[in-house]
């Protein structure tokens, strides 16, 4: 396999070229989390931290019926909310953080979330990944959503050398063209989860493996081991 050019117009090129290939093979690719409001979507952000989107979706079921406002969030007990969200994992954490958004909400915000960065991020437990969903996701802002699977996939395929979230957000942003941020980020994931996992990714099957600078590489196999 010819070695990859890595200046930035070539990444920016090939960023496409992984957008478009990714856009085929996901045509159905979106946020896995079930949510009708942006209330639901940004609880289901908070509990999905170091959970799977599927025992989420199991939890908030009945947690988005009991809880539909912000102000039904304050109104019981905290052990009663731990409860009903303990299966999540870090309950404790993650009921203080979706408490204390609710009462910003309702101090700031009229009780709906709201549409900015700056807004969002004012809220307790919201960083910058949780607000570029709720951003993509319901205000239609595009944002680069930079979790694990982001971070992995990013790395791999050369288009960053960064670690920290924010540095990774902005390098994929020089790189895809905002109109396809969001989906971009979607199709990042389902790509991780199906073939480019952490432990054992199924590199014969990728569709993206003449893209990728470093596959049954010597470095890849180190970058393996690191993401």
């Amino acid at each position: 396999m010819a070695k990859l050019k890595m200046t930035k117009t070539a990444n920016r090129e090939r960023a496409k070229a992984v957008s478009d290939r990714l856009r085929q093979a996901y045509p159905d690719a979106r946020c896995t989390l079930d949510y009708t409001t942006p209330l639901e979507l940004l609880v289901g952000t908070i509990l999905a931290a170091q959970c799977t989107d599927e025992r989420v979706n199991m939890v908030t079921k009945a947690l988005f019926k009991k809880y539909p406002t912000a102000q039904h969030y304050l109104a019981v007990p905290v052990d009663e909310l731990e409860s009903d969200i303990r299966s999540c994992g870090f309950y404790r954490n993650k009921a203080k953080s979706i408490r204390r958004a609710c009462e910003a909400l309702l101090e700031r915000f009229d009780g709906e979330v709201p549409g900015t960065m700056e807004d969002l991020l004012s809220l307790d437990g919201v960083g910058r990944k949780t607000a570029n969903v709720i951003l993509g996701e319901c205000f239609g802002t595009p944002g680069i959503v930079v979790d694990t699977h982001c971070t992995r996939l990013a790395k791999r395929l050369g288009f960053t050398k960064n670690s920290d979230a924010v540095k990774i957000e902005r390098d994929l942003m020089e790189l895809v063209d905002q109109s396809e941020w969001t989906m971009f980020s979607h199709r990042f994931v389902f790509h991780g989860r199906a073939i480019c996992q952490a432990r054992a990714p199924k590199c014969h099957e990728c569709v993206l493996r003449d893209l990728c600078p470093f596959p049954d590489s010597a470095e890849g196999k180190r970058l393996v081991k690191k993401t």
